[in-house]
This record gives structure tokens, sequence and C-alpha cells, in this order.
């Protein structure tokens, strides 16, 4: 009797290694695990992963890299709306998990798979996330969510593994990490706290640099495409070589607090070294470059499509819309901005660009007009108060 098969998106964690012996021994399930990478993994952790999936009794392990698919389709809006959720986090998870529930969907379309397991517990945003689009993409396939239905705790789930013979690395599994090229995301015992942070060792990506480093960032229509004058073939390569440069400095270590999607407060923390310093450098040049009314209007849009991104809406219409917007205003957001990087922080020194509005032609703030004169001022002054002017009149 041939078995039923499951999808089971598979990261090589606790997590993911519980579901792919729980399904396989106690449902008699043929797992077929799927690992999506947006960028994270090299090649040796990506074969450390499929090895790790076979000894876990998996029928095929199968690695799906949606690196490039995953900025053209939602890392570039993130830069170009300088998305920071709650003005702290890059959307380092939340972004990738997205992709990664496409991408697993398709996976089991293809297949024809009977069932698609993932491990997200039952008190976080990613059971919202994988749910929504696989009922989207493929609501004709069950969803199994093993450590969501069994309320499992980290302990418990160690415990069946090594009940089950399974050796691994538990005390580092005491931390959840999550990486793609958009950051990566910590969470263990200290983040289910409200004051604890996390130990130095917690951390991936430890402080190897010392000293500063200046470092030339280049945009074109709002996009990285060069680093220090050396020119990328597509703007994931440069994200990945800006790491490469500032992650040996511990930048963008930071613990995120928010309101989950289901209604409870969450802390995570997570090193985007790369990602920090291209928004806060994007933004830079666009305040240079676009109007005040363009900045308002994006500042508002990129806010809702953040948060909506962040809550699993990628499918929804309305987001086209909005990358149609955020595509468009980029027009003129093209220039090198210069950073100076230190341990564990950055500093944006400025811009060059042939779109600075920032121009000595019309005036210095502070110091001289060039295109006005100070009678011009006054007049301009009168008028553009004279409305609450009246009113305080009437008023009192």
């Amino acid at each position: 009797m041939m078995k039923e098969k499951v999808v089971l998106a598979f990261s090589g964690g606790l997590d993911t290694s519980f579901c792919s012996i729980y399904l396989s021994q106690d449902l008699n399930l043929e797992v077929h695990s799927v690992i999506v990478n947006t960028g994270g993994f090299s090649a040796e952790e990506l074969a450390d992963v499929e090895r790790r999936a076979y000894k876990m009794g998996v029928t095929s392990h199968a690695v799906v890299d949606e690196t490039e698919n995953f900025y053209n389709t939602c890392v570039r809006y993130l830069i170009y709306g300088n998305v920071l959720k709650n003005n702290t986090y890059p959307l380092s998870v939340s972004a990738e998990r997205v992709s990664q529930a496409t991408a697993i969907a398709l996976y089991a379309k293809k297949i024809g798979a009977e069932y698609v397991a993932h491990g997200s517990t039952g008190a976080g945003n990613d059971q919202v996330r994988f749910d929504m689009i696989f009922n989207i993409i493929i609501p004709e396939v069950k969803i199994l969510t093993p450590i969501r239905d069994l309320k499992l705790s980290r302990e418990e789930e160690i415990k069946y593994l090594k009940e089950h013979g399974v050796e691994m690395n538990f005390e580092k599994a005491k931390y959840s990490i999550n990486k793609g090229i958009w950051g990566t995301s910590v969470g263990g015992k200290e983040t289910l706290t409200s004051h604890e942070g996390l130990p130095d060792d917690a951390w991936p990506t430890q402080l190897t640099k010392e000293g500063s480093e200046k470092v030339t960032l280049e945009f074109k229509q709002g996009e990285l495409i060069a680093i220090n004058d050396e020119t990328f073939d597509h703007p994931t390569k440069a994200i990945q070589k800006l790491q490469e440069i500032a992650s040996p400095y511990a930048i963008g270590r930071d613990i995120h607090v928010g309101d989950t999607i289901i209604g409870i407060k969450g802390r995570v923390g997570f090193e985007a070294a790369a990602p920090m310093v291209i928004i806060k450098a994007h933004h830079t040049l666009e305040k240079h470059t676009l109007t005040k009314w363009q900045l308002s209007w994006k500042d508002q849009l990129s806010s809702f499509y953040g948060n909506w991104l962040h809550e699993g809406q990628f499918h929804d219409p309305v987001m086209r819309n909005i990358e149609a917007f955020l595509t468009n205003i980029q027009q003129n957001v093209s220039g090198k901005v210069f950073v100076q990087l230190y341990p564990y922080r950055f500093q944006v020194l400025g811009i060059e660009s042939a779109h600075d509005l920032m121009s000595n032609k019309f005036g210095s703030y502070g110091e001289m007009n060039n295109t006005w004169t100070g009678e011009d001022v006054k007049g301009f002054s009168k008028i553009f108060g004279n409305q609450v002017v009246i009113y305080h009149k009437v008023n009192g």
C-alpha cells in the first residue's frame, strides 16, 4: 500500500527535525523535505542540511533557490520603502516567509502531495503566514503542523529526538535561528521575557573587526548596484558583498518588540548588517533627491506595505499597486552614499548625486538666499499664516 506524500518545509533545525521523524514514523507518511534558500545558506550549509534530512528518514530532499526571485518580488520594495517595522526591524524573516511558503506550495503541487507541513508553533506569526499562503495557492492540500497541534515545548522536542537516537547540537538548538539575504533572526528563552538581552554567543556573527572603515554604496533608481566602485550584475550580489564587509563589525544587532498577527506581543533578536546599512543609506539619498510631498506619501504607503507584508498578505493585489508607486518614485534616486563602519554601529556621512535637490544655486540653509529677497519672505510669511491669524482674531 502506497504511503501518502507530505511536503515538509525543512531547515534542519529542532522543529523541522522533530516534524520529519514524527510525520514518517508516527503518521506513516512519505516525507519529502524542501529547503527554500533565500540567500542565507552557503553550498556547504545546504549540503549539511541535506545530510541531516536523510538521517531523519525523508524519502527525498530538494533545494529551491529563491534568492533572486525573493529580491525581485519583495526585497527591492523593502529598500524602496525604507521599511523598518516599528522603526526597528527590517522584516528579515517575515519577508522571506512569504517567499518560502509560496515556493513550498508550488513544489507540493508539482509532486502531487496530499499534505504540506511546517514546523511553526501555535504562538507565532509564521503559522498564519504559511497557512494563509497554502490556502491561497494549494487549497486542496491538507496542512499538518505537529509542533502546534501537539503544543510542544523545545524541551519536549529535544527529549523526543533523543529517544529516537537523533544526534545534534541540542545546546545550539535552544536558539531558533533563521538566516536569509535580508537578515538573521534569533529567538531563545531570553526573547520570551521583556527584560533580558541575548548573550553574546547566541548571535550567529561575532565581532571580528576593530577600528573603522569607509564604504561607498552606489544606487541606480533605488537599487544598490555597486560597492566601493565594484559593480554587480544583480543587487543580491551587492547585498551579499556588503554583508561580507559589514557583518564582522557586528553591525545591525537589535531586539524587535512588536504586535503579532494573532494579537500578542512578541520579541525577537536579529542581526542585519547589510539591510540596516542599505536602508539608512537609501533613505538618506531619498531625502536629497525627492520632494517633501513625495517623501510624505511614500512614508505612508511604505508603512502600510511593510505591515501588510509582515502579516503575510503578500498576495493581496493592493501590494502590486503600492509596488508600482514605489518603483515610479525611484526614478531620480541615483547616486553614491558614503558610510563609515565601526564596531556595533555605522554612520551615514553624506551623498553625491546629479539629482541632489540640496543645491547652493538656490540658497544655503541658514546662510544665504539666491532666488528670493527678504521682502519676498516677509510677504510669504504673512500670507502663509493668514488663516491662523484670522482664526485667533475671531475666537480670541
